[in-house]
């Protein structure tokens, strides 16, 4: 069993105090049980950071599909075949609210933060996020509905891996944005019968780890319980994504044909060049 008083021991290892502004990806099964389960995770983390910061998604409510005839350069994502598809595709949508859920994907600690910890949220309908702490309202000052990863440049300070790799490290997202990779229109509903398009939103992760032996020097680690948890410099992680697509347009991108993102976004970073 994990307490809570051993998950703020474990964040101190990891150098984390008051001072610490910290992007937080995590998954709370990697602890084993945890005594008073993912609310015990979060107290630990506002209690031990300055600011914490978690993604809040709502693409499994909010996400429809593109209208017909809109069809972007590069996009890796076909319009719906006729006005009647997307009018469903719409209807059966949930149009955006603060209050809705995070997609369970990201696991249970981020709903519960929502929930029980009172976080500022921004507004954006698929990338929405919630933030506690001192600088919380500045970090998210940083969104836009044009550019939904500003937080992340807001924070600074440091991206916390807890119990999970890579492939949920969404500052790995914003370098390559940087550099013209893997910027997607996506589409959301806002209200009663109205819809929004978005740009800049990510695509696939499914290679990122490919970029660990890259970021080991940068990275300190501890064991809590049966969690691997990490903290990584945003900015060592925004250098060494660089550092890999520079040398390969294609760097932790899938080649895998049904995921249509990856060549999509290797064409979009093609065109920078």
């Amino acid at each position: 069993m994990v307490t809570r008083s051993e998950i703020t021991d474990g964040l101190r290892r990891l150098g984390l105090d008051r001072s610490s502004d910290v992007l937080v990806h995590s998954s709370l099964s990697s602890f084993g049980y945890v005594d008073g389960g993912a609310e015990a995770v979060c107290q630990a983390l506002v209690e031990t950071c300055g600011t914490v910061l978690m993604p809040g998604w709502t693409f499994d409510l909010t996400a429809v599909e593109v209208p017909p005839g809109l069809e972007r350069p590069h996009n890796a994502y076909p319009p719906a075949k006729d006005w009647a598809t997307f009018d469903a595709s719409v209807a059966g949508a949930t149009a955006y609210r603060d209050d809705l859920p995070v997609d369970r994907w990201l696991g249970r600690i981020p709903d519960v933060l929502r929930t029980s910890f009172a976080p500022l949220l921004s507004s954006h309908p698929l990338m929405r996020w919630l933030a506690v702490g001192e600088r919380a309202a500045e970090v998210l000052a940083g969104q836009r509905m044009d550019w939904p990863l500003g937080p992340i440049e807001a924070l600074g300070g440091d991206v916390l891996q807890l119990g999970v790799g890579h492939t949920s490290n969404t500052t790995i997202h914003l370098a390559e944005q940087y550099l013209g990779r893997s910027r997607f229109y996506r589409y959301a509903k806002i209200g009663d019968g109205s819809w929004a398009e978005l740009p800049n939103i990510s695509g696939s992760s499914t290679h990122f780890d490919l970029i660990e032996p890259l970021l080991r020097p940068a990275t300190t680690e501890v064991m809590i319980g049966d969690c691997r948890a990490r903290r990584i410099p945003i900015a060592a992680i925004l250098e060494a994504t660089r550092q890999m697509v520079l040398d390969d347009p294609a760097a932790m991108l899938c080649t895998d044909d049904h995921d249509t993102r990856c060549p999509a976004a290797i064409q979009q970073r093609l065109q920078q060049l």
